[in-house]
C-alpha cells in the first residue's frame, strides 16, 4: 500500500504537469480568454477551497471535542501527590 504522503504527492505532480502543459501551450488544445484566465488562476482557486475546507474542519472539530472528566481527576490527584513528595523533600509551594 502507498503511503498517503505519496498519494498526495503523485496527485500533486500530475495535477501542476497537466495545469503547466496548459498554460504554458505544450498541449495543443484551444481555449477561450476567459476560460485560460481561469486555467492559470485554478491553483489558487483550489488553495482558497482547501483553506476553507481545513477551516470548517479544524471548527468542527473544537466544537465537539470531548472533555475527559476522569483524566482530568487523575492527572489533578497526581499534581497533588507530586507536591506533596515536594513538601517532604523541602520546597515550598504558595
Amino acid at each position: 500500500m502507498i503511503p498517503k504522503l505519496f498519494q498526495w504527492l503523485i496527485v500533486l505532480s500530475v495535477f501542476i504537469s497537466v495545469w503547466v502543459a496548459i498554460v504554458f501551450d505544450y498541449v495543443a488544445v484551444e481555449f477561450s480568454k476567459s476560460n485560460k484566465q481561469t486555467i492559470v488562476l485554478f491553483p489558487f482557486y483550489l488553495l482558497v477551497v482547501f483553506a476553507c475546507y481545513s477551516l470548517a474542519v479544524i471548527g468542527y472539530r473544537v466544537a465537539t471535542f470531548n472533555d475527559c472528566k476522569e483524566a482530568s481527576e487523575e492527572l489533578k490527584k497526581q499534581i497533588l501527590e507530586a507536591k506533596e513528595d515536594l513538601k517532604s523533600r523541602g520546597f515550598k509551594f504558595d
